[in-house]
């Protein structure tokens, strides 16, 4: 696939730092940066860009650089200066243009095969690093030796770490949707037709209404795609179990076993309301995890417990770490219960009178 990467030098020292991304975004641009002062460990006084309209939205008639808010923000938490090279020019900025250069050779050549994106950037993390035991142009030192020197002058970071995302205010669709960079993301039911705020980062999505976060997905870099979270829209199935099988929110959902089976017991016994109430019992997972959920599905079927109400007992034991009061074998102390078969003199003896 295409990458897209972020490099940053140090031209003192000569050492380097990339990051490679699915797409060159304003997120990929602040998480690179966040990314390299966390590798050097601080923040240069100054750094040189070239006119990229992540970082600037328009140049003025006197050269100055109006910049974007994101840059703003990223300029404004770390209180680095911003320079710029002339439109163009790319010998203004010829350290990092020689990076390109050299990682594209050296790091990107032949054509890395890993398994994801975190493992490729930890690959050319270590290759970075790897990199500072060796000498650049006719210096005598090592890169690693010079960029002592480089960090003695670096500024210390920020105590509160800046948030590396794209921001964007939307409206939740009908279809309980939010539509962020060509692609649709699901919130809870109950926020259809709210105004949220989107927060896009590099590899996640996470919609806010207010100040309280209402969903959380991985970020999708193809386009016109649905991502769903399934418990998103259980509760409004549970008002309509019909749909429990044709849902598309719920296609691809794969549920663990004893859930399946509870499922097909509910059903055995109860019928339609058996498929409420398994609904009812993935609505657990809304506050549960999925775990904790399915252990106590597992010692429900255990105890020929079949119902909602057994199962969420059954939970909550779990996450108190006591034992179900299910399982009366757990309290000793109770009496045993002595039930008998009602016989007919039973019933004849209140008719009469005679019952103390």
């Amino acid at each position: 696939m295409k990458l897209h990467v972020f490099c940053f030098d140090l031209p003192h020292s000569d050492a380097c730092f990339i990051k490679a991304y699915p797409a060159e975004t304003t997120e990929a641009f602040l998480d690179g940066h966040v990314s390299a002062f966390d590798f050097f460990g601080g923040v240069p006084i100054s750094i040189l860009y070239d006119n990229t309209k992540i970082a600037v939205a328009r140049i003025l008639g006197d050269g100055k650089r109006l910049r974007t808010r994101a840059f703003t923000e990223l300029v404004s938490h770390y209180l680095f200066e911003d320079r710029f090279g002339r439109p163009g020019k790319g010998n203004d900025k010829g350290k990092v243009e020689g990076l390109v250069k050299y990682s594209r050779t050296n790091f990107l050549t032949p054509v890395p095969r890993v398994p994801s994106f975190a493992a490729l950037n930890a690959m050319l993390e270590e290759r970075c690093r790897a990199r500072q035991s060796e000498h650049a142009g006719r210096h005598e030192q090592t890169i690693g030796e010079r960029l002592v020197a480089d960090q003695a002058a670096l500024r210390n970071p920020p105590a509160v770490p800046f948030e590396s995302c794209h921001k964007c205010a939307t409206k939740v669709s009908s279809l309980a949707l939010v539509r962020y960079r060509l692609n649709d993301y699901s919130v809870p039911t109950a926020y259809g037709f709210r105004d949220v705020l989107v927060k896009g980062f590099v590899d996640q999505v996470v919609i806010f209404h207010g100040a309280v976060e209402i969903a959380r997905h991985p970020r999708s870099y193809d386009r016109g795609q649905f991502v769903f979270e399934p418990r998103h829209y259980l509760a409004l199935l549970e008002q309509k179990p019909g749909a429990l099988d044709q849902a598309a929110p719920l296609q691809g959902w794969t549920l663990p076993e004893s859930l399946q089976h509870l499922r097909r017991l509910l059903e055995a016994r109860m019928g339609n309301r058996g498929k409420r109430e398994f609904i009812q019992v993935l609505r657990l997972m809304e506050v549960f995890s999925e775990t904790i959920v399915a252990n106590a599905a597992l010692d429900a079927i255990r105890l020929n417990a079949i119902g909602f109400d057994a199962v969420k007992q059954l939970v909550i034991a779990r996450v108190e770490r006591r034992p179900a009061r299910l399982d009366l074998t757990a309290y000793p102390y109770l009496p045993a219960p002595a039930v008998k078969t009602t016989s007919a003199a039973d019933y004849a003896v209140l008719v009469s009178g005679r019952a103390a």
